[in-house]
């Protein structure tokens, strides 16, 4: 059961976006498994992907695809990961590429391909002879909805996000996908991330805004502490709405305003993902305060938020607050001083100057445990960094969710 997750419906079209979906039987039949999107000319794309040493062959392609030409076509697949199938599956992969190009029109380079599902497997080949035509004959800007349910693998709910905005009377609209709901820790996760706006980005700041919503949003959710070998983000700019965001990143009023929406988009597309967590039933939000440095203060969330001792306390809202204290301690903080350590959950505070909060009762902590939703919160009283990730409780869901995965 997703926590606190409404099915997004209202899409708004994006100028310059079209895509098709089809049941193309990578894995399964009778379902959703391959996506199209297709680009107006001119359309800037940027991307952030794995980091996993062993990230997939359509990892390895689109990045290098990237930087070689202007994409005109996505191509994405459910079912199969085709990570960990050596040269083989690099071969596979290319030749997805090219037979969207050929039907299109395109060159191969502009072909960009995503896959998620079960790795180690061979990429089924007759699965996109039958996909991809069947993806091209419903080619619709309408689509995104349907799109959502067909990139979902182990996902119980579709995850889209809209946004409209007003400048100087043009209308700019953000729309975006995302996938995801275990394998997730950044960077990136489990996870696939297709967002576009019809704002004309120029190609000098396409990939630094990319990377920057990326690390507030995509970057800063956590499920179980494992990173995958598929993960991509994409930004993609149209240009078609007759708004220009200037070649300076920051500053500019169409800039701002753009860049603002596209984080909203970013975050409500990212804690999504969390909320549908396998098997998840809290959304916990880990705010580390006062820290000596960003890495610092990461160090300090994730090790709270991977702590299966912590997370199933929140499964069970048992206010066990020495699980956090002791997940705090073995961050790696070096030269800790304890006595200016406080820890909140939401507004009541357990820890105080390193110990024990004086006000505090196992009634209060449980209770704000037993809610769906709460925060995290540690302060360590060394600086003046901030950060905050987004995480979940760990039920026998999970487990179970796991180990039928492949069945």
């Amino acid at each position: 059961m997703a926590v606190n997750f409404t099915v997004f419906e209202d899409f708004a079209v994006v100028k310059g976006v079209r895509l098709g979906v089809a049941q193309a039987g990578v894995r399964k039949k009778d379902r959703d498994d391959m996506v199209i999107f297709e680009l107006a000319e001119g359309t800037e794309v940027a991307g952030v992907f794995t980091t996993n040493a062993f990230c997939a062959a359509p990892v390895h392609i689109c990045r290098r695809n990237l930087e070689k030409a202007s994409p005109r076509y996505l191509l994405v697949n459910t079912g199969n990961a085709n990570a960990g199938t050596g040269p083989k599956g690099f071969k596979n992969a290319e030749l997805s590429c090219e037979m969207l190009a050929k039907a299109t029109g395109v060159a191969p380079e502009q072909v960009l391909p995503f896959s998620t599902g079960v790795i180690g497997e061979p990429l089924n080949m007759e699965a996109f002879e039958r996909g991809i035509p069947a993806a091209l004959e419903n080619l619709t800007e309408a689509n995104w909805a349907r799109a959502g349910r067909g990139i979902m693998t182990t996902d119980t709910l579709p995850k889209g996000y809209s946004k409209q905005i007003e400048i100087d009377g043009e209308t700019v609209t953000i729309t975006g996908l995302s996938k995801g709901a275990g394998m997730i820790m950044p960077n990136m996760a489990t996870m696939l991330g297709f967002i576009a706006t019809d704002a004309k980005i120029p190609a000098a700041v396409m990939q630094g805004w990319a990377r920057k919503l990326a690390d507030k949003s995509f970057n800063r959710i956590t499920i179980d502490g494992d990173t995958s070998t598929n993960d991509s983000c994409m930004l993609m700019a149209t240009g078609q709405s007759g708004v220009v965001v200037d070649d300076s990143d920051e500053g500019s009023k169409a800039g701002d305003a753009v860049f603002a929406a596209l984080e909203e988009v970013f975050r409500v597309l990212a804690q999504a993902i969390v909320r549908d967590g396998e098997g998840a039933t809290k959304f916990v939000t880990i705010d580390v305060e006062t820290a000596a440095t960003n890495k610092e203060a990461l160090d300090v969330a994730y090790t709270v938020a991977h702590s299966p001792l912590v997370k199933t306390a929140l499964y069970a809202s048992d206010a066990n607050w020495g699980r956090i204290l002791a997940a705090v301690g073995r961050s790696g903080v070096q030269n800790f001083d304890l006595n200016k350590v406080q820890i909140y959950l939401d507004d009541v505070q357990i820890v105080e100057d390193g110990g024990r909060c004086d006000s505090y009762t196992e009634e209060k902590g449980a209770a704000v445990l037993a809610q769906a939703e709460f925060t995290i919160r540690i302060q360590l009283g060394r600086g003046d960094i901030n950060e905050r990730l987004w995480t979940c409780d760990l039920s026998h869901d999970y487990v179970s969710i796991n180990a039928d995965y492949r069945s």
